[in-house]
């Protein structure tokens, strides 16, 4: 993957289970939050995914669109798109009708000392959302980090491991899981809760910052020694197939992948492909971030990428100059102050 558009199309390629989801399933598709990074391939990758299977189809793209490029990039390959505040409970009321809504609103960077905002964005979009698309089925994006932190050695939290959210951040997102199970059962709206951690682009994600450290010559820290993450088209196609797995009570899936990674090893690699030296700071402590799952990859398969070729993509990507997005994970960080 050699350059941006390269790499979108990669994120954005629809495997042979979605096309034939896609044969299968009833009705349009809303993607509300399109405008954040993982939206704008999923919903390529959706509109590409109805295209191959034949169906006529509607896939519609909201967000506020502050970025006029995301919006004409969307509807270059074939999302509609809907200029759209979702804090705007008048203005969320006036979306159309879908029988399919994958939700992608949240707020995270920035928390700390904003954190009335964050909890607006993670709270009240949602039961704007729940309102309006009552008689849908919905794909509600989460995070691990409502989980507690879970000893590095063990494998990771399941989906039936009690939250116990760290920080505003992650108390907002499991307020704003609490929302949407309240909504699923008082009006019987069939829900998948996506509980996901860490999605992997190569302008972004764990992998992204440990190469930049290094290529940077800056020492990667190791006080958070292990994590999980995902290739991100994997991440994308693996939602829009929950959108033939919702149900009422709303069910959790944990997503990510089947390992858990040593930061300490990952780094090491990346040093011989990079051809830099690596150094380290901090003290590896026995907790993190982590999810089992167990069930997602029994439910669809193990994911396409491997670390390996993560590892050897992003290298080569930060090797010959490729865009960052400038977005940190902080997976580093298990205080919740983000």
């Amino acid at each position: 993957m050699r350059n941006e558009e390269e790499l979108d199309a990669e994120l954005s390629r629809p495997g042979e289970a979605l096309v034939k989801m896609m044969k299968r399933l009833d009705g349009d598709i809303v993607i509300l939050g399109i405008g954040g990074k993982m939206g704008l391939t999923l919903g390529r990758m959706a509109a590409e995914a109805v295209e191959q299977s034949g169906k006529q189809r509607r896939v519609i793209g909201v967000s506020r669109f502050s970025d006029e490029t995301a919006r004409l990039w969307l509807e270059a390959h074939g999302v509609e798109t809907i200029s759209c505040d979702l804090l705007d409970a008048e203005a969320v009321a006036t979306l159309p009708d879908a029988a399919n809504v994958i939700f992608m609103v949240g707020r995270k960077f920035g928390t700390a000392g904003s954190e009335a905002m964050t909890w607006g964005v993670n709270m009240v979009t949602s039961a704007n959302a729940a309102r309006r698309y009552a008689q849908s089925k919905m794909v509600v994006f989460s995070t691990g980090c409502v989980y507690p932190l879970a000893d590095v050695t063990s494998g990771g939290c399941l989906e039936t491991t009690p939250p116990s959210p760290v920080g505003e951040y992650s108390q907002s997102c499991l307020g704003r899981e609490r929302i949407f199970q309240y909504f699923c059962e008082i009006q019987q709206t069939p829900m998948s809760i996506y509980r996901l951690n860490y999605s992997i682009d190569l302008r972004y994600g764990v992998m992204h910052d440990i190469a930049r450290w290094i290529w940077e010559e800056k020492p990667v820290p190791l006080n958070v020694p292990v994590f999980n993450c995902i290739w991100q088209r994997d991440a994308n196609e693996r939602a829009l197939l929950c959108l033939e797995h919702c149900t009422v009570p709303a069910n959790i899936l944990n997503v990510t992948g089947s390992e858990t990674l040593q930061v300490k090893e990952v780094a090491e690699k990346f040093a011989k492909h990079l051809n830099k030296p690596v150094n380290f700071s901090g003290t590896p402590g026995s907790k993190a971030y982590l999810s089992d799952a167990t069930e997602s990859i029994r439910r669809f398969g193990s994911p396409n990428m491997s670390v390996e070729a993560m590892i050897e993509e992003t290298a080569g990507w930060i090797k010959n100059g490729g865009i960052t997005l400038n977005k940190p994970t902080h997976f580093e960080v298990s205080n919740g102050e983000y």
